[in-house]
């Protein structure tokens, strides 16, 4: 497809120039695009602007120095076009809700954008329908739009091992559809019966079980893992489910990890039916 080619010609150049002042005219210009046809393709193949996805991964990339180079962060954050701590500590804080220092103490998984790559419409994960058995979910509510940030604040505040009495144990996450609101619903929490510590300012979730596609996401990097899921939840909405003799049914859907465990994998399940002919 000539406009994927001509994307990823411009990820060459965007990636050759992280370090370097970068304005869209000149990204457009480098591939022979006008700035508004490139931004229109841009948004439809990647997902986000360029402006979004240039400051992403300069973010991503000096993350990936801070655990490997011993330099000052002020230093690093510099050579990426930050050019001051403070600017470097807001910007990180918009993206990721906790603070670089929270995140170095925690060491949790942050979502990570590494080079944009087209997702392989041919690959295949495993998958197991199943047979779920009902059972309860001790859960705080997000207080973020974007549950990623949700659960950076989940495990930057140790609210697992607070849930658990600390414990170390499986994580949830929930989520539902609101068709009322038209928005995401999501939740973090353990199961009601590793709820053995302070549960105060959760909520219970009833699962009520049922007919369930299980995925277990590929494996991953703690720079890539946040990353690799959502590329997992694409591949699962994008090309399972409308190749596959099953179909979503409005319930909770669960994505299940130990964030203590470093083996930065997570299992998903997925509600479905099967399809009516």
């Amino acid at each position: 497809m000539e406009s994927l080619g001509t994307i990823v010609k411009a990820i060459d150049y965007i990636e050759e120039n992280l370090k370097n002042d970068i304005s869209i005219g000149q990204v457009a210009a480098a591939i022979g695009y006008s700035e508004y046809h490139f931004l229109r393709i841009f948004k439809e193949f990647v997902g986000l602007t360029p402006a979004s996805y240039i400051r992403k991964r300069r973010i991503s990339e000096i993350v990936s120095l801070m655990e490997t180079d011993d330099s000052p962060i002020c230093d690093i954050a510099f050579e990426f076009g930050f050019n001051s701590k403070e600017n470097f500590i807001r910007a990180f804080k918009a993206e990721h809700k906790i603070l670089p220092t929270e995140y170095r103490r925690a060491k949790n998984s942050l979502l990570l954008y590494g080079r944009f790559e087209p997702f392989p419409t041919d690959s295949e994960l495993l998958c197991d329908v199943i047979d779920l058995d009902p059972f309860a979910i001790i859960a705080f509510p997000s207080s973020e739009e974007f549950p990623p940030n949700f659960w950076n604040k989940y495990n930057a505040k140790g609210l697992s091992a607070r849930l658990s009495g600390g414990r170390q144990v499986i994580d949830y996450g929930v989520c539902l559809w609101n068709e009322e609101k038209e928005k995401l619903d999501y939740w973090i929490g353990v199961s009601e019966r590793d709820a053995k510590g302070n549960i105060v300012g959760t909520v219970r979730l009833n699962i009520s079980g049922g007919l369930y596609a299980v995925f277990r996401t590929p494996a991953a990097t703690h720079f890539d893992f946040v990353q690799t899921i959502r590329r997992t939840w694409d591949y699962i909405k994008n090309v399972w489910l409308p190749g596959s003799r099953f179909e979503r049914r409005n319930d909770y859907e669960l994505e299940c990890y130990v964030e203590e465990s470093r083996k930065f994998s997570e299992t998903i399940y997925v509600p479905v039916k099967i399809k009516e002919k």
